[in-house]
Parts: C-alpha cells; structure tokens; sequence
C-alpha cells in the first residue's frame, strides 16, 4: 500500500501599490524649487534703463498666489509668509492634487 501526499502552493497576491526597493535612493536626490512672484515684458530699452531704486510692475496682483516650480515644472501654489526675517511661501494649492 503507498501513501499519497499531495502539496498545495499558494502565491500571495501582489500588491499594486507597493514602492520599489530602491525608492529611497531616489528620495535624497535634490530637485530645484523656483517661486515665481510674476513676470513682465519690457523693451530692452526700458531694462538698460533699470538702476538701483527702479521699481518693475509684474503682472499679478500684491494678493495672488505665487507659484511653485520643482525642476521647472508647476507643482504648487501658495503665499508669501515671512519667517525669522526670511521670506517663504506657505502652499496653498498642489497642482493636480485630487480634492
């Protein structure tokens, strides 16, 4: 008489969301922040023309949110705050964040 085994192999699901390993690696690569106050356009004329005290009028509003670029792409919106004498934004808006 011979005695049968038999062997049942499950396989865990895979998770979608799960983060690479080397994830964190990539974590610590420094990405440049640019905070746009506003712009103009001005005849080269009136710039050679700038001198320390020349004010130049941007196109937004004292009260508009400034924007937030990371590595030249648009990311967020916020305000300016001053911080120990420094001035900051504090992030109002993320570009593309769901509500």
């Amino acid at each position: 008489m011979s005695e049968t085994t038999t062997a049942t192999t499950t396989t865990a699901p895979v998770a979608t969301t799960a983060t690479p390993p080397n994830m964190d690696v990539l974590m610590d690569i420094g990405v440049e922040l640019t905070v746009q106050l506003g712009s103009c356009q001005m005849p080269m004329r009136d710039v050679l023309h700038l001198t320390p005290g020349s004010v130049v009028q941007l196109d937004k509003a004292a009260d508009a949110p400034v924007d937030l670029y990371v590595s030249g792409k648009l990311f967020a919106r916020g305000e300016v705050v001053v911080v120990d004498g420094r001035i900051g934004i504090r992030i109002t808006e993320l570009i593309g964040a769901k509500a």
